[in-house]
C-alpha cells in the first residue's frame, strides 16, 4: 500500500475527509477521479487553500492539503498561524519536495526554513518521514489525529524496514554511544550508511530518527545525548530554527553542555542541481558526514573524550 492508497482508503471510510490541492497533484494523481467531492483543487492559491481548509475543518471535516512546501510555509504562512494553528484545527499540511528534495529548483522553491516557520505556529506538530516505508508507517496516525500537522512529503525508495510508528517517537538504530547521530527526512538514510563507515573504522555509533519535530519525547533525547561523546545532527535546512535548535533547546533546559556537530545549510541555498549530486555539491554524503565527525574527533578529543573514555 501507498500514499495515495492510504488517503483514498481513508477518504472512502469516512466522507470527512477531504483531499485538497492547490495545483500541486505529484503525491495524488491517481486518486483524484475516485476521490470525487472530497477532492478539491483551488488552483495556484495557497493562501485560499489554507484559509479553506480551516473553513472546512470548522465544519466537521478533515482536510489534508497538498502544495509545493516553499509556497505552503510561507505564501500561506499567515492563514496556516492564525486560522489553523491558533485555532487548532485538524488540517493536515502536506508540503511537497521540501529541502533537498527540491533538487534542480532555484531559491524561490527551496524549501530550506519551512521547519523553523513552522515550529513557530501554536499547536503544530511536524512530520518529517525518511522514506517512503516511513511515510506508511506514519501517515494513518497522522491523518486521524485531531492535531494540525505540516507533513515534509517524502516518497523516496526504502532501504530499511522501518519500525512501528508512535506519535511523538524517535526510532533508534543502535546502541553505542561514542557518538550519536540524530536526523530526519531523507537524509536519514546518508546518516545510517555513515554509522556503518563509522562501525568499519572503529567508531562506536547509534543514528536516532527523529521523525517528528513536534511533539518530540525531550526526556528521551536528553537521555540518549546525556551519555554519548559528541552529538551530530543533519538535516537539509538551515543550521538555525531547525533540528540542531531543537537540540540546543534541550540541552539548555536540562543544564546541559557537550559538543554538537551542526551538518546543515550555513544561512544559504543548495545549488539547483539533481539530487545525487546536491548531496555531493552540499557535502552530505555518507564519505562527508564520516570525514566531518573525524575531522571533529580528531579536534575535540584531548579536551573532551579522555576523561569521559574513562567513565
Amino acid at each position: 500500500m501507498n500514499y495515495q492508497d492510504i488517503l483514498l482508503k481513508l477518504a472512502k471510510g469516512n466522507e470527512d475527509y477531504i483531499i485538497m490541492t492547490a495545483e500541486n497533484r505529484a503525491a495524488i494523481r491517481n486518486i483524484t477521479e475516485e476521490l470525487g467531492n472530497q477532492f478539491l483543487d483551488t488552483g495556484i492559491t495557497e493562501q485560499t487553500l489554507a484559509g479553506t481548509a480551516a473553513g472546512l475543518a470548522l465544519r466537521g471535516r478533515k482536510p489534508i492539503i497538498h502544495a509545493l512546501a516553499t509556497f505552503l510555509t510561507m505564501r500561506a504562512y499567515e492563514f496556516i498561524r492564525t486560522d489553523i494553528g491558533v485555532a487548532d484545527l485538524p488540517v493536515k499540511l502536506v508540503g511537497c519536495f521540501p529541502g533537498f528534495l527540491s533538487e534542480a529548483n532555484g531559491p524561490t522553491h527551496q524549501a530550506v526554513e519551512d521547519i523553523a516557520l513552522m515550529r513557530t505556529i501554536p499547536n503544530m506538530h511536524i512530520f518529517c518521514p525518511s522514506d517512503k516505508d516511513d511515510l506508511i508507517k506514519g501517515i494513518k496516525d497522522i491523518a486521524e489525529s485531531n492535531n494540525p500537522t505540516y507533513i515534509r512529503y517524502n516518497d523516496q525508495a526504502s532501504h530499511i524496514k522501518h519500525k512501528p510508528f508512535k506519535i511523538g517517537e524517535p526510532e533508534i538504530f543502535g546502541t553505542d554511544r561514542e557518538v550519536t547521530i540524530l536526523t530526519y527526512g531523507f537524509l536519514f538514510n546518508q546518516a545510517f550508511w555513515a554509522s556503518d563507515i563509522l562501525a568499519s573504522k572503529g567508531i562506536k555509533c547509534r543514528v536516532i530518527n527523529l521523525r517528528m519535530l513536534n511533539p518530540i519525547n525531550k526526556n528521551l533525547i536528553y537521555q540518549l545525548c546525556s551519555d554519548s561523546g559528541l552529538i551530530v545532527t543533519i538535516e537539509d535546512h538551515y543550521k538555525y530554527g531547525g533540528l540542531y535548535s531543537i537540540i540546543a533547546e534541550i540541552f539548555i533546559e536540562q543544564n546541559y553542555s557537550c559538543p554538537v556537530l551542526p551538518i546543515a545549510l550555513e544561512n544559504k541555498w543548495f545549488k539547483p542541481l539533481l539530487l545525487n549530486d546536491v548531496i555531493r555539491h552540499e557535502k552530505m554524503h555518507p564519505i562527508d558526514i564520516v570525514n566531518k565527525i573525524e575531522n571533529y574527533l580528531l579536534r575535540v578529543k584531548n579536551e573532551y573524550f579522555t576523561e569521559w573514555s574513562t567513565v
